[in-house]
């Protein structure tokens, strides 16, 4: 496969005859963990919270949990669908981590939203052992892992990347390899970089719309059949903004996270973005003033007391 070259799920096994571990059952991990069981994939899984893997095995027969670390020696694959690098590290290169215990020839593919010079790093040390590193990680939320749809984008090798794509084909409707090993993880944080402002200009521009005398729901639906309309008017405004919910599925500080990476990004290439500068702060002011695990979504709410007006409905419907 070459940069820019993307592929489609399939249902056939991805890896027949060998075994994929699997580390992180959280909100995203879970669901790419179960498209990886029911593809027939073998599969090995792991979580720091024992309650949490305990609930993921009660709920498919047949899957092996681990121990530790240990355990995944005989992985021909780990996934890692960790939060953060530092995670990612201390799973891969602390004393008893996986570089200690796998085995040369084997890859790890790192589906969480890491730091993509860290990546490089990792892959460099794992290099050392004769094991790849892939990074792979995803885009559409909880609702879209759990239909096997999400987007991914690959960094690494070609041969390497080559040999886990059946297997992230299981998970995701469109593959696209971007480039070498890190290339995921920035095109990821630069990705969320302009989600995130895409919730922001939202919110300002239906607020202003609410102060004017339009109805949230009104200018909702001339901006999603005009110019103006993106991921989050199309896919968060309506379900999990107008409806008050404010539960998408991902946390408003993890966000604040992947802006810090595209923005770090930005100025190891010496580009100062302004636009994403002002998103950044807005997004460190609304996560500084919200609950620690807001959606983010509740970046929404922030603004709305901010500017003093509401999207609610004033008759609560």
């Amino acid at each position: 496969m070459t940069a820019g070259a993307q592929t489609t799920s399939t249902s056939v096994v991805p890896l027949p005859g060998k075994v994929v571990g699997h580390i992180g059952l959280g909100a995203m991990g879970r669901p790419i963990a179960q498209n990886f069981v029911a593809s027939g994939q073998a599969t090995l899984v792991f979580d720091a919270d024992s309650a949490s893997q305990g609930r993921f095995l009660d709920d498919h027969a047949g899957v092996g949990g681990a121990a530790g670390f240990a355990d995944f020696a005989a992985c021909d694959v780990v996934v890692l669908v960790l939060p953060t690098s530092d995670i990612v590290d201390s799973v891969v290169l602390s004393e008893d981590g996986l570089l200690a215990h796998l085995r040369p020839g084997s890859t790890i593919v790192d589906m969480g939203s890491s730091i993509p010079t860290r990546t490089q790093a990792l892959a460099e040390a794992a290099a050392v052992k004769g094991i790849s590193v892939v990074d792979a990680p995803v885009s559409g939320g909880v609702a879209r892992a759990e239909q096997a749809a999400l987007a991914v984008m690959v960094g690494g090798d070609v041969a390497a990347v080559e040999a886990v794509i059946p297997l992230l084909k299981a998970t995701g409707s469109d593959i696209i390899h971007v480039g070498p090993v890190g290339s995921g993880h920035a095109a990821k944080a630069l990705n969320n970089l302009m989600a995130a402002n895409n919730m922001l200009i939202a919110a300002e521009a239906l607020l202003v719309g609410r102060k004017f005398g339009i109805e949230p729901a009104t200018l909702l639906g001339v901006i999603n059949a005009s110019s103006g309309r993106n991921q989050a008017t199309e896919a968060k405004y309506e379900k999990f903004v107008l409806s008050r919910t404010f539960d998408s599925g991902f946390a408003a500080r993890l966000m604040r996270k992947d802006i810090g990476i595209a923005l770090d990004l930005a100025h190891d290439q010496e580009i100062s973005p302004l636009l994403g500068e002002a998103v950044g702060r807005l997004w460190n002011a609304a996560v500084d003033g919200l609950d620690p695990a807001a959606d983010q979504t509740d970046v929404v709410r922030y603004l709305e007391e901010y500017h003093r007006v509401s999207l609610a409905d004033p008759a609560g419907r």
